[in-house]
């Protein structure tokens, strides 16, 4: 769920669309490379961070000023009708500007990863014709959103085998049994330096499919591997460096806010969004489907106004309850980006107008230039 309030700055001047002055043919060639054989990469710019602090609105005004397509890495843009409780970009909003990666499902659809990156990979053609073209155009595709695991499965793919659901239903045993311990001693019995190479070894969903990746093939995938100790040089807190020849690829650039600005924004968008007619939506949405899938059920705002009109809420239970949920998720995602992400933060405030936001991201885009996406063989 992303921010959407009444805009009060003004709309940025587009005489002319202008590219973003990093034609792919002076990249440094650790761009657009990739080390695994029959990958081919396209560039594109991205732009992240957590929940609320204005990404959405900067990609528009940077892709209306630039002429480029907008790619959405939102896990809940992806669904048909769940459009105020997401703040989905209205038509009137996107205007002249290509959106890919919303609407792609109905809430009553199972939805995942893989299937969100098959669709992405239209989107990430764009990028490959101008690169294949010698037209020497810049990158003309600009990824935006704040779910994390679409911006990694975008720039490293998603790895590995299947999972066996009988192993996986093993090892989830032993998880209920004996806890996250058991599952990290098992992996270190395994292979410890597999152990040591994985970036979250608290999350029990991650080493179970490191124990199958194991057992599949004997090895982690090679995005998995914790980063190097230079990845980190950028933090909320840190100021920008220019990355060092040991970093292999230019970083995103990530969007942070003081906690407290983005806590009161965060509560001001719920408050608009009860007031803008979810409650009406989530009404018409269940008498179209009745049955959701998993994920689209416990959405963010979703499940709180669906238990407002079961009664179990009342709506300043359900406006507080989702601000809560937001604020959790934008925790969650800041933390993801520090430590799975290389990372240039962009520190910005509730006051500052989206043109100024995206002047800056301009800045970092022409600095650092454009990230390798992947694209699948053939």
């Amino acid at each position: 769920m992303r921010e959407k309030s009444k805009r009060t700055d003004k709309a940025m001047p587009t005489p002319r669309q202008e590219p973003i002055d990093a034609r792919p043919d002076r990249l440094p060639s650790s761009a657009l490379e990739t080390t695994q054989p029959n990958v081919r990469t396209s560039p594109a710019y991205i732009l992240a961070g957590a929940t609320a602090t204005g990404k959405s609105r900067v990609a528009q005004a940077l892709a209306e000023q630039t002429g480029c397509a907008i790619l959405s890495a939102d896990a809940m843009l992806v669904y048909k009708g769940m459009d105020i409780g997401t703040a989905k970009p209205t038509p009137a909003e996107r205007g002249s500007v290509p959106y890919h990666g919303i609407d792609l499902v109905t809430p009553a659809e199972p939805f995942s990863t893989g299937r969100w990156l098959a669709a992405a990979c239209g989107a990430s053609e764009l990028g490959m014709r101008n690169l294949e073209s010698g037209t020497g155009d810049a990158p003309r595709l600009i990824v935006a959103g704040g779910t994390g695991l679409y911006i990694k499965a975008l720039t490293d793919g998603i790895g590995g085998a299947g999972a066996d659901p009988e192993a996986r239903a093993a090892w989830q045993r032993v998880f209920e049994q004996g806890g996250l311990r058991a599952l990290q001693d098992a992996l270190r019995q395994k292979s410890p330096a597999a152990f040591a190479a994985i970036p979250d070894p608290s999350n029990p969903r991650r080493l179970i499919r490191a124990l199958e990746h194991l057992a599949a093939s004997g090895a982690l995938p090679q995005h998995w591997k914790r980063p190097p100790p230079n990845s980190q040089l950028r933090t909320p807190n840190s100021q920008l460096r220019t990355p060092n020849s040991e970093l292999h690829t230019p970083p995103i650039v990530v969007l942070t806010m003081p906690r407290e600005q983005l806590h009161r924004r965060i509560l001001r968008r719920a408050e608009t969004m009860f007031a803008s007619g979810l409650a009406e939506e989530v009404r018409a949405l269940r008498e179209a489907y009745p049955e959701w899938s998993a994920t689209a059920a416990k959405a963010i705002g979703y499940a709180e106004t669906a238990a407002m009109l079961d009664g179990a809420l009342t709506r300043e239970q359900a406006v507080e309850r989702t601000a809560t949920r937001t604020r959790q998720l934008a925790k969650r995602q800041e933390t993801w980006f520090r430590h799975q992400a290389n990372a240039a933060w962009l520190n910005v405030t509730e006051n500052e107008t989206t043109e100024d936001t995206a002047r800056r991201v301009l800045q970092l885009w022409r600095q650092h230039g454009p990230t390798a996406i992947r694209q699948p063989p053939g």
